[in-house]
């Protein structure tokens, strides 16, 4: 146990110890026995300050009579089972999200821009009635009665714009996978 628990070394005076000197003669003993009570190694850098920290607030509390490195290992078991438990918590919550959405590959990508692109100019083409109509239906998802009502016309009107719109939609497309796009 003489390596889990170095020795403490002799301190000047007989009041507390400064925390420079408890820092430099422990600050390995604490690291390492953050790491064996489980603190991940990327995290005990930051776990070993949280300990002095601590030590720098209660080292007027430091019995002399008692050893150093007790005292030490108390308040780094302590502040291990806090992180411990703190990152217990964040994981719990995070386990409470969904999932991210899958990502799409990346031709996957290209293939919606080029759709994107394909829509965009296809509306280009119609004329304002036929663009409205074809929009509120399409990519919006109204009902002829809805498009009717919004934009003030006749729902045969409505539907005679649509079917207009979508043959000249399926010739747009046709036109495009036979100029060897999607």
């Amino acid at each position: 146990m003489t390596a889990l628990v170095p020795q403490t070394p002799p301190l000047e005076g007989s009041g507390p110890p400064g925390l420079a000197d408890v820092y430099r003669a422990h600050f390995g003993f604490v690291w390492r026995t953050l790491l064996r009570l489980g603190v991940p190694r990327a995290n005990v850098d930051d776990v070993a300050q949280d300990v002095f920290l601590v030590v720098r607030r209660r080292l007027d509390d430091y019995d002399p009579g008692r050893s150093l490195a007790a005292w030490l290992f108390g308040i780094t078991r302590r502040v291990a089972s806090e992180y411990r438990r703190s990152t217990g918590r964040a994981g719990r919550r995070l386990d409470l999200l969904p999932p991210p959405p899958p990502t799409e590959p990346a031709d996957r990508g290209a293939e919606l821009g080029e759709a994107a692109e394909l829509v965009r100019r296809f509306l280009n083409e119609l004329d304002e009635d036929h663009r409205m109509v074809f929009v509120l239906s399409e990519i919006e998802g109204l009902s002829g009665t809805e498009i009717a009502a919004a934009l003030a016309i006749n729902r045969n009107t409505i539907y005679t714009r649509l079917r207009k719109g979508r043959s000249r939609f399926e010739a747009a497309i046709a036109r495009a996978q036979a100029g060897g796009r999607r």
